[in-house]
């Protein structure tokens, strides 16, 4: 998504089958400083359309989100994750709550007047960015993890082999990711191939 210095001018791709309530959507949206640079009547071909206009912000319009616009916004979100503002006529919490797992940022009831146009936008662009934020989180938490077992595993095969204590395999590790410029997880990764073709 790309990086603004604020949220005027922003590019949105609007999704509506409605032509008439898209007219008055893309109008509330210009007049709140929003560019709406692509519109689409389904959600069919919306990662197409996601990656040829690379909007930075996605709105979908519609009575009431079937199972196929979920998998869509579940696939964008996964694939090319942007804020997804949705504005529905259906109320039901299952709806909602299954709107937001499938990467919705924020889910609107009953129509957009031009006064909410910008705060509805500033707060779905920042729940958008503070589950980014929470996500990478995570990914380096787990990468950190797979690390630490290939580490661990890579010491386990010295001191089974080498008759090292733990410290002394991992002191071994260390130099040899030092003296090669090396992270220490690709030296154990080494480790654990030469080890292996050993055994």
């Amino acid at each position: 998504m790309a990086e603004q210095t604020g949220q005027q001018g922003l590019r949105v791709l609007l999704v509506d089958e409605n032509r008439g309530r898209s007219a008055l959507l893309e109008q509330a949206l210009s007049d709140a400083g929003y560019q709406v640079i692509a519109k689409v009547i389904t959600s069919d071909n919306l990662a197409h359309q996601v990656q040829l206009h690379q909007p930075d912000v996605i709105i979908v319009d519609l009575e009431s989100p079937d199972r196929d616009t979920l998998e869509h916004m579940h696939s964008i979100s996964r694939d090319q994750p942007r804020p997804i503002v949705m504005f529905a006529e259906d109320q039901d919490s299952d709806a909602i709550h299954k709107a937001i797992k499938a990467g919705v940022s924020a889910y609107i009831v009953d129509g957009l007047s031009s006064k909410r146009v910008k705060p509805v936008m500033e707060v779905a662009i920042a729940r958008f960015r503070e589950y980014q934020a929470l996500r990478d989180e995570l990914t380096k938490t787990r990468i950190t993890l797979e690390e630490r077992k290939i580490i661990d595993r890579a010491k386990g095969l010295l001191m089974k082999r080498q008759g090292m204590d733990e410290e002394g395999a991992y002191q071994a590790l260390r130099k040899i990711a030092m003296d090669r410029s090396q992270k220490l997880v690709e030296v154990a990764r080494n480790v654990i191939s030469v080890m292996e073709l050993l055994e």
